[in-house]
């Protein structure tokens, strides 16, 4: 690998590093399945796959695409808010009607439950606008700037998405004898709540 290419490759996965691991609603999620260990490949999954599709949308120009039909990203963002909205309220409502066993335990989720969490998890990761700036717009401006290399710049973004979320999915099991209280998922579940409404908010009054 050449220095210039091994470069670009850095350069995305810092820039990428950088755009995603502020506090949002798909790391709160991540987080909270993660610490239960429900779903947890598959949920790292779909969030490093779906940024990595994303990118390279990006590398490859549809950033003006998408500028060019802003009413899109506002109908993204109205359902996006609705939807954060209401999985806010939700964990309020754990916070305020804790369930006694809400803490870690050794059984698995049933098949339902982890097609809930797949579902959820979707909704999360492409019903926020931010995920298609961060990533087709801002990326994907960021990595035309490199000519020939914007790829590497994109496998480099790309790989900062996998490596996040995979130690923040995984690593989460670190929390699990904190978590082996209930009490401790109220403050989680308030974390997550407090992420979920703020994010929800902002998207409806942005669009």
């Amino acid at each position: 690998m050449t220095s210039s290419l091994l470069a670009a490759v850095l350069a995305g996965f810092g820039t990428g590093l950088s755009l995603i691991v502020a506090i949002g609603a798909q790391n709160a999620f991540v987080l909270r399945q993660g610490a239960r260990g429900h779903a947890v490949l598959a949920v790292v999954a779909i969030c490093a796959v779906s940024d990595a599709v994303l990118i390279a949308l990006g590398v490859a120009g549809v950033g003006a695409v998408v500028t060019a039909w802003p009413a899109a990203l506002t109908a993204v963002g109205l359902a996006g808010g609705a939807f954060l909205l209401a999985y806010g309220f939700l964990a309020a409502r754990r916070v305020l009607r804790p369930d006694p066993s809400a803490a870690l335990t050794a059984a698995g989720p049933d098949a339902t439950s982890a097609r809930r969490v797949v579902l959820t998890c979707l909704a999360m990761t492409w019903l926020n606008p931010h995920v298609y700036l961060d990533t087709v717009l801002l990326l994907g401006s960021l990595a035309s700037d490199r000519g020939d290399l914007r790829w590497a710049f994109g496998i480099g973004a790309a790989l900062a998405s996998l490596t996040w979320f995979f130690a923040l999915g995984f690593g989460a099991r670190l929390l699990s004898g904190i978590l082996s209280r209930p009490k401790a998922w109220r403050v989680l579940d308030g974390l997550v709540a407090a992420t979920m409404l703020a994010m929800g908010g902002m998207l409806l009054a942005g669009a």
